[in-house]
């Protein structure tokens, strides 16, 4: 069994972990870029709280009955 150091020059594979940090960066950079593509369609809006005032989810009553 040697110990010296190999001549050949081969280089290791990627392995699972290096795909998986790959595809990671790939997806998140995708989120980013859809993020600010939304960003972009409502930001003239964003700051205008008035008319993002909900509707009420409750109607108000005038009498009710215990039975």
């Amino acid at each position: 069994m040697s110990t010296l150091p190999s001549t050949e020059n081969r280089k290791q594979p990627p392995s699972v972990y290096t795909i998986m940090l790959l595809l990671s960066m790939i997806f998140m950079l995708i989120a980013v870029i859809a993020m600010w593509i939304e960003l972009n369609r409502w930001a003239p809006d964003y700051y205008r709280t008035p008319s993002a005032i909900p509707s009420a989810m409750v109607m108000p009553v005038d009498h009710f009955e215990l039975v």
